[in-house]
């Protein structure tokens, strides 16, 4: 197996977020010596982390890697490449990443592929799996040119939870900065627990359009749907997904829901989360949507049509009832469990618990 590259940028703390570790165990996988390229202010807790397994370690350090900008992440990228010397590049699907490696593979005369959901040796040389035509066909492709930079989608492998070291001493790369016309003032975010996309939550839980659709009293009940929904969210953690006939009703004057966006859309022309279970609610469930669901583990779905999509196959379990009263339901479910919860943590037990 030939040598390999893994880059990795280092969060805000120093360390590596999850998408790094499971490229990092991807990597290890395919059996070849891993050189490990970190990026960031302050590597050395990242280095530890890694040290056990990687063949040797570069890092490039500094106040102008700390945070994600083109032109220092490609230089420095590119110092990295061209000291490992590796024909085979990996690194995790991030923003960061997507941004500055095409740009890195052309400098370097090489190739890119990006959105790789696994690479595996096939007769010997690696492949990477990957969806073409909107996630409905999957194709195994390999490539001779070199190198080849290759962008592995978050939830590709289990992340490495290999033992840390001590003490790391990687080798340092000195990059002279470039030129930048940016400054970083700072982090826009949601409040601590306003955000709806949360990619490790154990449940994703998808709205349809039905939500903001007359109910059985004739009338619109949008403000009734948001309460819930935000009741639904706050008690289990889940992730929000919507489809996108959903998050295309404010172009069309109707009733929306006020904190559904576009970035919450799954499906073919959406995102496809990984979650180890999923919940939809008002969807017909068919292919558009199914294909959002596609690495969903378990499937369940709450709709009045017995006759819906859902029910022929896609979903595990489908519950004919109505969103809102099922909805309602298990945010009293919830609220009583996080009552329980807290009453066995006053009296000592601190037994982690989970709803789901």
């Amino acid at each position: 197996m030939e040598p390999i590259l893994l880059l990795v940028h280092t969060e805000a703390d120093g360390a590596l977020a999850k998408p790094a570790l499971e490229a990092f165990a991807a990597a290890l996988a395919l059996g070849g010596p891993v050189t490990v390229g970190l990026i960031g202010r302050e590597v050395q807790y990242a280095a530890a982390q890694m040290e056990g397994a990687a063949a040797r370690i570069l890092a490039v350090t500094g106040d102008a890697f700390a945070e994600p900008r083109y032109a220092t992440d490609a230089a420095a990228a590119e110092a990295l490449c061209r000291a490992a010397g590796a024909p085979l590049v990996l690194a995790a699907a991030t923003s960061r990443w997507a941004r500055a490696l095409p740009g890195v593979a052309s400098r370097l005369n090489g190739r890119i592929d990006t959105h790789g959901t696994r690479i595996a040796l096939h007769n010997g040389v690696p492949a990477v799996t990957r969806w073409f035509y909107r996630q409905r066909m999957e194709g195994v492709l390999t490539r001779a040119e070199r190198p080849w930079f290759v962008l592995l989608e978050a939830g590709c492998a289990a992340p490495y939870a290999g033992l840390a070291g001590e003490t790391a001493c990687p080798t340092m790369i000195d990059v002279a900065v470039p030129a930048t016309r940016t400054t970083v003032q700072g982090v826009a975010a949601p409040p601590a627990g306003q955000d709806t996309i949360r990619p490790d939550a154990r449940l994703l839980f998808v709205a349809g359009a039905g939500w903001t659709k007359k109910q059985a009293d004739g009338a619109v009940h949008v403000g009734e749907a948001e309460q819930l929904i935000r009741g639904f969210l706050d008690a289990s953690g889940a992730s929000l997904g919507g489809s996108k006939s959903l998050v295309d009703l404010s172009g069309e004057g109707q009733a929306v829901l006020p904190f559904m966006t576009h970035l919450n859309q799954i499906g073919q022309t959406g995102a496809t989360p990984r979650h180890p279970k999923g919940l939809s609610t008002c969807c017909h469930g068919e292919e558009p949507h199914v294909v959002g669901w596609r690495f969903i583990t378990e499937r369940r779905a709450v709709n009045l049509d017995p006759n819906c999509g859902w029910a022929r196959g896609k979903a595990d379990v489908v519950y004919v009832a109505d969103a809102f009263a099922v909805i309602r339901k298990l945010n009293e479910l919830l609220a009583a469990f996080s009552h329980r919860r807290m009453s066995l943590n006053a009296g000592g037990n601190t037994r982690a618990e989970s709803p789901f």
